[in-house]
């Protein structure tokens, strides 16, 4: 059996990658496994535990970095975030195609650490930096001085788009996650030939 691909979407904060993955992963001819992360921030009002991310206290997360358990892991905002590696490659190994949405910091880790070339990375940009800064305010779930500091996290995390293999425009959701989908069948086609 031919190992997935993994397949990681990334971009600013409040970029809306977990709108269009959610789009995205709707496109069941791709076969796409959804990576869960796991967290230590608290659940926003319509998130769930195992859906969403898994949410655990800091004494389990920092467990599963003292035994070398994250593909990657980040701190913002006094919360931390990771990535299973445990999860990702024995889903991998049975022909999983795993999808990964993570930040910029996580994204470069990963794409750091592993070389093989079943790794697809897309970067999804906002129209522009007003856009992206109403995006972080529509949430409503977070204090003035954390929408600050997302917002320069995000003019910084844009400098990161030329490492990534394809930039997608999020201009309008069904059509940013129209050419994501395009571009995964794309990279399994070709992945499955070789």
């Amino acid at each position: 059996m031919k190992k997935g691909l993994l397949i990681i979407l990334s971009g600013p904060s409040g970029v809306g990658k977990g709108t269009v993955r959610k789009h995205v992963m709707k496109d069941h001819s791709l076969r796409l496994f959804y990576s869960i992360s796991m967290t230590t921030r608290t659940p926003r009002p319509n998130e769930k535990n195992g859906k969403d991310y898994y949410f655990v206290d800091k004494e389990t997360f920092q467990k599963n970095i003292d035994e070398g358990n994250f593909l990657e892991w980040a701190e913002f905002v006094g919360n931390r975030y990771g990535t299973p590696k445990d999860k990702v490659e024995q889903w991998r190994e049975e022909g999983k195609n795993v999808f990964l949405e993570i930040e910029v910091n996580g994204a470069t880790q990963v794409l750091n650490s592993i070389k093989d070339e079943g790794v697809v990375s897309i970067f999804l940009v906002p129209p522009s930096l007003k856009d992206l800064e109403k995006r972080i305010r529509s949430r409503r779930s977070e204090s003035e001085e954390i929408i600050q500091k997302r917002l320069e996290k995000g003019k910084n995390e844009l400098q990161y788009a030329s490492m990534y293999k394809y930039q997608v425009l999020n201009d309008r959701v069904t059509r940013a996650a129209n050419e994501i989908c395009s571009i995964i069948r794309k990279e399994i086609t070709n992945h499955l030939k070789k």
